[in-house]
């Protein structure tokens, strides 16, 4: 391995803690990022000392712009790409309903404790006579080598110090793909009503990690087994099971949509999408019924889960924008694509395209990994039935432009063919020849659509101001 602090700002660092006479140690993310092998250009630096002192002389001599956060006793610079953050040593407690720790000075060791977990704790020496030397007293790099999360102290002290810690631990045994140490796991357990004192905001950004991840179920499967799915995304939670009546039973849809999930994970980093395929079927549990003679039904679950998502994202704080509306709108279409397995006409396909617009691609890949089952028959005839729909997709879409559609006729031109304002009657007529060309009845050409126009404001009784004069 290269040496990881041969930088010149970790020697900028060392000189000048020692010119201040402080000790300053690398910690934290960079140092474990080191180990794993990857790149890391975040550096918390923590000081035994002042780290601010520290951080205003080092963003002197390299003659950059330094943020000071002195509520939170940390300062920030950018140097070379790299985002490098002081912080002097500290030691916290806590009291039980309050994130709001009371703050000393410590030293190294103090601050090493209150960390969330040992991989997180390991330093590297900034000082003269060790530079570069490790200082990992609690192990954090054999816990690394054996793909274990677990916390410095007793776990139910750290979780209790801050109950994210407990996102954090399932967060980074899934982005780490570790296990939990069975000791932080039994705390959690037992602990997580804790999490209730934890804001939506930071609990939402441990969820977008975990989403983001190479392989999200694996975090989900832990929220599961913790006892902390119910409380972050009940929604979820309440597909688990699977029911069975007169002998027939249902799909277990907290298992099938984890799998979807991780369907699309393997194929598209878009986090939006990977949002769609996690409440793909969030409308199940309000559409479950059971049939006598065809079984289990979710009829109508597309259209409930999609107007779940509104009230789900407001919950979890995330973006009610153009994000949520993405959501929505693949979550209401998911089914659509194979339910025109059937379709004669190329009608079905015109309008699929029409309502998912620019979102057709994301939206058959999400329905091409809704395909799943334990049965190779059924899913080699599903995978035909996408190939199928897909195919025409793909020549419909080239004989008629629809993906993209904008009316060849607008309303600018109805009101100012018409001399009309805003009203229902142009309306109607754009809907008449949106229709029209959806159906097939006419060409996605200016000249049909505006013979169609003539047409239609003739029956609605509508004429042109020459008309009108004449």
């Amino acid at each position: 391995m290269n040496n990881p602090i041969s930088s010149d700002i970790f020697k900028i660092v060392s000189q000048q803690a020692e010119l201040q006479k402080v000790r300053a140690f690398v910690i934290g993310g960079y140092v474990r990022d080191y180990f794993l092998g990857r790149i890391s250009t975040d550096i918390d630096i923590v000081v035994e000392g002042n780290g601010l002192d520290l951080a205003k002389k080092i963003a002197e001599v390299l003659k950059v712009k330094v943020t000071l956060f002195k509520n939170f006793g940390t300062a920030m610079l950018r140097y070379k790409g790299m985002e490098i953050e002081f912080a002097g040593a500290r030691k916290e407690s806590y009291s039980f309903d309050s994130r709001k720790p009371v703050v000393e000075d410590g030293t190294l060791e103090d601050d090493r404790n209150r960390r969330d977990f040992t991989i997180n704790a390991m330093a590297f020496s900034l000082q003269k006579e060790d530079y570069g030397a490790l200082i990992d007293p609690l192990g954090g790099l054999k816990d690394l080598n054996d793909k274990l999360i677990r916390t410095p102290l007793d776990p139910n002290t750290t979780f209790s110090d801050d109950p994210l810690r407990m996102m954090r631990a399932i967060r980074f045994a899934t982005q780490l793909q570790f296990a939990i140490h069975p000791k932080a796991m039994t705390s959690i357990k037992s602990q997580r009503n804790r999490l209730d004192i934890v804001s939506q905001e930071r609990i939402t950004a441990e969820l977008q990690k975990i989403i983001a991840s190479q392989k999200p179920s694996i975090g989900f499967y832990l929220l599961d087994k913790s006892g902390l799915l119910p409380q972050v995304l009940p929604w979820l939670s309440a597909l688990k099971g699977a029911e069975t009546m007169e002998g027939k039973g249902h799909k277990e849809n907290f298992s099938h949509t984890l799998q979807v999930l991780d369907n699309v994970a393997m194929e598209s980093d878009n986090i939006w999408l990977r949002w769609a395929a996690l409440l793909h079927d969030v409308g199940k549990p309000a559409t479950k019924h059971f049939d006598p003679d065809t079984g289990w039904t979710f009829h109508g679950h597309d259209f409930i889960g999609s107007k779940m998502i509104p009230s789900i994202f407001r919950k979890l704080r995330l973006p009610m924008g153009e994000e949520m509306k993405y959501v929505r709108k693949l979550v209401q279409l998911h089914l659509r694509p194979i339910a025109l397995v059937d379709e004669t006409s190329d009608s079905g396909i015109r309008r699929l395209l029409f309502d998912a617009g620019p979102d057709i691609d994301d939206l058959m890949l999400l329905c091409r990994a809704d395909i799943t089952s334990k049965n190779p028959r059924t899913v080699k005839r599903h995978l035909e039935n996408f190939e199928w729909v897909n195919k025409k997709l793909q020549e419909v879409e080239e004989k008629d432009a629809i993906r993209n559609f904008q009316p060849p006729i607008t309303g600018q031109i109805i009101m100012e063919t018409y001399d009309l304002p805003p009203c229902r009657e142009v309306g109607l007529i754009k809907d008449y020849i949106k229709d029209a060309i959806l159906d097939g009845e006419i060409g996605n050409n200016y000249e049909e659509a505006y013979a169609l126009m003539e047409k239609r404001a003739k029956q609605l009784g509508i004429s042109t101001p020459r008309d009108r004069k004449n």
